[in-house]
């Protein structure tokens, strides 16, 4: 019943069948305990470990098994109660407290000994009569999540999926609502609107468009949630500059930021343009993280009608 359960369900069902599968070990650890006569439950054995290989603070010990602060504190206290270990001032430095295996702790070492060598020999003989070495890959898991978490490959792959139903059209009369409230609403929530907010707004095909300026829309499933503008800029330095982008709060983590930089920088640069200027506030931590990745750097020394902005970015759109 289990496995048809997980051939049905597939890989989206790791987390339910490694959780089946440590509960199986962990009960059968706890008989093995039991018949060596060893009174010991199975999530101390990191702990007692370490300890019978020295004297350690719980620090020392939490950083050598990978374990947090607090649960090493908690089973050291449940080995204490069962007087396994003692805890004493360091010879050296009596500022510290260390811990080590008590006299009861060394003889359930001795036995644990011959325990040992039954459970690598058992479980060696499990990995011989497997066509996948479970223990190498638990390794290779393990390096692969310190690189990037479940919970990331996740996100990034519905950014993704979410992603694909974004559309990215250009500007028409029947989203000059989107484009005001979806700007407006940003820009109220972190600062305040300005002068030039309003006229860019309220006439952004007086202001942008026949400027020789482009305004892209963000579709999600047919509804404008995001907008970003192109501006041509009248600057010795700068051809274009990317502004007024903003994606509504209930369409974020759909990647829809990303796309419409993207979308506006080749724009840009189909147009002929060399670099693309910008301006923002490095409040928005979020957005000055995407504008990195979309290869902008910061320049210093530019002068900004705006009130909020303190920091001005560029991207080289022939590199």
């Amino acid at each position: 019943m289990e496995n048809s359960f997980f051939n049905s369900v597939g890989k989206a069902g790791i987390g339910s069948r490694l959780r089946m599968l440590q509960e199986k070990i962990t009960d059968d650890a706890a008989n093995i305990y039991r018949m060596f006569g060893i009174d010991m439950q199975p999530k101390w054995f990191p702990v007692f470990y370490t300890l019978s290989q020295g004297n350690f603070t719980i620090t020392e010990i939490a950083q050598h098994i990978g374990h947090s602060h607090p649960s090493v504190s908690k089973i050291v206290s449940e080995m204490v109660k069962k007087g396994l270990v003692t805890e004493g001032k360091d010879a050296n430095d009596g500022r510290r407290n260390v811990l080590s295996l008590s006299g009861k702790g060394k003889q359930v070492n001795e036995k644990l000994q011959y325990q040992l060598v039954d459970v690598k020999n058992a479980v060696e003989s499990i990995l011989d009569n497997t066509r996948h070495n479970l223990w190498e890959a638990i390794g290779e898991w393990e390096f692969m999540l310190e690189q990037k978490s479940l919970l990331k490959r996740v996100q990034d792959e519905k950014k993704l999926r979410e992603s694909r139903d974004v559309t990215i059209v250009p500007f028409e009369e029947q989203y000059s609502k989107a484009f005001r409230e979806l700007n407006v609403e940003w820009i109220s929530t972190y600062f305040k609107m300005e002068e030039k907010d309003y006229q860019s707004l309220d006439h952004p095909q007086e202001y942008i468009l026949n400027k020789g300026g482009e305004i892209l829309i963000a579709l999600y499933k047919g509804e404008p949630v995001g907008v970003c503008a192109l501006l041509k800029m009248d600057d010795p330095e700068y051809d274009y500059e990317l502004a007024k982008m903003a994606v509504s709060p209930k369409a974020h983590g759909k990647g829809i930021g990303w796309l419409l930089g993207k979308a506006i920088a080749e724009r840009a640069k189909a147009r002929g343009g060399n670099t693309l200027y910008l301006e923002s506030n490095t409040m928005l931590k979020q957005a000055i993280s995407l504008y990195q990745k979309l290869g902008f750097k910061k320049v210093v020394g530019r002068f900004t009608p705006y009130e909020r902005c303190n920091i001005q970015m560029e991207l080289q759109l022939n590199n």
